[in-house]
């Protein structure tokens, strides 16, 4: 009699199972009706996610509930990567989102933010030409610079009340230290204050302050995602110790319902 590990193994695995195909299709409809940047580069970590799950779910079905151990054996070792990979994540993305803070603006009721403040290896992915192309992209369709006012007048009183995101703060806006004030002229040489435009299409996308920007949210974003990664490590490990107890159930149904080293 297949024991209660075994039921609970194929459960969870049929819930995944069910989730795998609204995440394929998903990513499925982005690949044939993207209209944005930001859309279609959702299509390919949507595919690979729903075919992971579809394939592990497979797996573990399989192995929990017609027990057969060679698919238990492969299911618990694609367990043990994904566990092992993800921990491996988890403490990266902590080491390479430490450093970087906003800083404060005496006056202002927002932050500015530079890109030096942050590590080497963030820095080096934004300035990448095709990753900014692609983060550039969704930053517009997002229109994360909508509704502001202000932006030819820095001295604005109330424009400098506004609480900005970080992404408005370094991608809407020349930076403060720059000077700009309505019809004046530049008071700094810094590379950010020459790319500013009043372009609407353009403003500061370009600026090492927007590259800054989403460095910023993508750290406060990390600080969600830790706590989430953190409890899906904790499910995996429960649901692949459940596993190796199938796995065992599974070999004492070969040797006729007990274990071979029982007495």
């Amino acid at each position: 009699m297949v024991r209660i590990s075994n039921s609970l193994v194929g459960f969870l695995n049929f819930l995944t199972l069910l989730i795998s195909f609204p995440i394929i299709g998903a990513g499925l409809w982005f690949r044939l009706h993207a209209a944005t940047e930001c859309e279609r580069f959702l299509q390919l970590p949507l595919l690979v996610l729903g075919g992971f799950l579809l394939v592990v779910s497979v797996l573990g079905l399989i192995g929990a509930c017609c027990c057969v151990s060679f698919f238990m054996w492969l299911y618990l070792f694609v367990m043990f990567l994904l566990i092992l990979a993800m921990i491996v994540f988890t403490i990266f993305a902590f080491v390479v989102t430490n450093k970087g803070v906003g800083e404060a603006v005496s006056g202002v009721g927002f932050k500015e933010y530079r890109l030096s403040d942050y590590s080497g290896w963030l820095q080096k992915r934004v300035e990448n030409w095709e990753t900014w192309r692609q983060i550039d992209g969704c930053l517009k369709d997002a229109q994360v610079c909508a509704g502001l006012e202000g932006l030819a007048g820095l001295q604005d009183s109330q424009f400098l009340a506004k609480n900005l995101s970080p992404l408005q703060s370094g991608c809407c806006k020349p930076p403060t230290f720059c000077g700009f004030q309505y019809k004046n002229g530049l008071k700094s040489t810094d590379a950010d204050c020459k790319l500013w435009s009043n372009d609407q299409g353009k403003l500061c996308y370009d600026c090492g302050s927007c590259k800054a920007g989403v460095l910023a949210t993508l750290k406060s974003k990390w600080k969600v995602v830790s706590i989430f990664n953190i409890a899906l490590l904790v499910l995996l490990i429960i649901v692949y110790s459940i596993g190796c107890c199938a796995l065992r159930n599974n070999r004492a149904k070969m040797h006729g319902g007990y274990y071979p080293y029982a007495r």
